[in-house]
C-alpha cells in the first residue's frame, strides 16, 4: 500500500526540481540536462503513457512524450512545441502543496488540489493540479499530470 509520506515526499522531489531548473536557467547544457534527469526519475515516460496537460499551454495542450515535457519545462532552441516559454526557468524560489484529499491504493495514489510557485518577489501564483502516481520498481512515477488556473468569473454585460 503505497502511504501518504511517500506521496508528500514525491511531491517535495518535484517542487524541489522545478526550483533547481529555474536555479539553472543560465547554464543552458547543466539545465538541459538536470531537466532531463528530473523527467526521467519522477515522471513514467519510459514505462508506458503519461497524460500530462501542464497550466499554460493553448495549442499543443498536452504532453505525452518527454521531449514535449521538457519543451513545457524550459523552452529552448529547439523546444519541441513553439509555443513553450520554459515556465520552471520563471525562476521560482518555492513550490508549495496543498493537497484537498489523496486516494492511495497498492500501486497507484492520485492527488488533488492546489500549488502554490513563489517567485523572486515572494508572490504567489496559485494553480489547481492533479497527479496521479504509479509504483514502478519502488519509487512513485507521475503518469498523470493535470493542473490549470483557478476559475474566475468574468463580468459579462
Amino acid at each position: 500500500m503505497i502511504l501518504k509520506k511517500e506521496v508528500l515526499n514525491a511531491q517535495e522531489k518535484w517542487g524541489g526540481g522545478v526550483v533547481k531548473i529555474g536555479s539553472l536557467k543560465d547554464k543552458t547544457t547543466e539545465c538541459e540536462s538536470f531537466t532531463n534527469e528530473f523527467l526521467k526519475n519522477l515522471y513514467s515516460f519510459d514505462y508506458g503513457p503519461v497524460l500530462f496537460k501542464p497550466t499554460k499551454c493553448e495549442i499543443e495542450q498536452f504532453r505525452p512524450t518527454q521531449p514535449k515535457a521538457l519543451s513545457y519545462f524550459i523552452a529552448g532552441e529547439n523546444r519541441a512545441c513553439d509555443e513553450d516559454k520554459g515556465f520552471a526557468l520563471q525562476p521560482w524560489t518555492k513550490v508549495r502543496f496543498e493537497n484537498s484529499n489523496l486516494i492511495l491504493e497498492e500501486n497507484r495514489a492520485i492527488a488533488m488540489g492546489n500549488y502554490y510557485f513563489t517567485d523572486l518577489s515572494g508572490n504567489e501564483a496559485k494553480v489547481e493540479y492533479t497527479f496521479g502516481y504509479k509504483l514502478i520498481a519502488g519509487e512513485l512515477k507521475i503518469d498523470l499530470h493535470h493542473s490549470s488556473f483557478p476559475y474566475t468569473i468574468n463580468n459579462v454585460v
